[in-house]
């Protein structure tokens, strides 16, 4: 089975924006433009297959596919920051 290895700074953006439900919260915490969130985010989408967020005019909305990822993402970036 070959491993899928997805980059960092789009999970990261997921993760951030998934946690605001917002783009603009997201890229002020990680100190980037709301366009690199949104490409970010797009480019997951993409890799993934699926889509994570419904864009609604008062933010973000995740997806069943985006509820299911963020758990994930939450316990792996855990382990890493337990690991350091």
């Amino acid at each position: 089975m070959v491993r899928r290895y997805l980059p960092l700074n789009p999970l990261r953006a997921f993760e951030a924006a998934a946690r605001h439900l917002s783009f603009t919260r997201a890229a002020i915490e990680l100190n980037v433009t709301h366009a690199a969130v949104s490409q970010q985010v797009r480019a997951l989408e993409e890799q993934l297959g699926c889509v994570l967020f419904t864009r609604v005019s008062r933010g973000l909305v995740l997806t069943h596919e985006g509820e299911g990822l963020l758990p994930v993402l939450n316990e792996a970036f855990d382990r890493i920051a337990d690991t350091l």
